[in-house]
C-alpha cells in the first residue's frame, strides 16, 4: 500500500486533485480541509471490496478491502495525529520513527505550490532523513555533555 499511496501523492494529489490537496500545503482557518475528501475516495473502494467480496465470497477482494483499511488507519495516526497534531498525542515524543516522519513531511511541505515536491510517502521514509535525525540526536547528546 505504500508504494500505491507514494505514487497517488505524487501523481494524483500533486497533478489533477491538487484542487483538493492544495488548502493542505496553503494552511487555511478551520478544523477540515478539501484534502479530507481523500478519506472518502480511499474508504468507498475498501468499502465496495468489504462488500462485494463478502457476497460473491471471493475473500481476495476483501483482503485488498481490508489492506486498504488498515493502510487508511496508520495513515491517519501518522499523518493527522503524529505529523499534523490535529488530536494534540504524541506531541513531545522523542521517539527516533516519530521525528524522522515528522521530518520527512516538513521537508514535503516546504514546497507550497505542486511543484518541485519530496517525500511522498507517509510510512516509509527515505535514508537521508534517517540519517539527518541520527545526527540531530548525536549532535544533542554532545551538548549535553558539554
Amino acid at each position: 500500500m505504500e508504494g500505491v499511496a507514494w505514487l497517488t501523492h505524487k501523481y494524483v494529489m500533486h497533478k489533477w486533485l491538487w484542487i483538493l490537496h492544495e488548502d493542505h500545503h496553503k494552511k487555511q482557518p478551520g478544523f477540515f480541509e478539501k484534502n479530507d475528501a481523500f478519506f472518502l475516495i480511499f474508504a468507498i473502494p475498501s468499502i465496495l471490496l468489504f462488500l462485494f467480496g463478502t457476497m460473491d465470497q471471493k475473500y481476495w477482494m476483501v483482503c485488498i478491502g481490508l489492506g486498504i483499511l488498515l493502510y487508511g488507519a496508520a495513515y491517519f495516526i501518522v499523518h493527522d495525529i503524529i505529523i499534523h497534531q490535529r488530536f494534540k498525542l504524541f506531541s513531545r515524543s522523542d521517539n527516533t520513527y516519530v521525528r524522522v516522519v515528522r521530518w520527512a513531511h516538513k521537508m514535503h511541505h516546504k514546497h507550497l505550490d505542486k511543484e518541485h515536491g519530496e517525500s511522498f510517502g507517509m510510512l516509509l521514509v527515505a535514508a537521508r532523513y534517517w540519517q539527518k535525525v541520527k545526527n540531530d540526536k548525536q549532535r544533542n547528546k554532545v551538548e549535553k555533555l558539554v
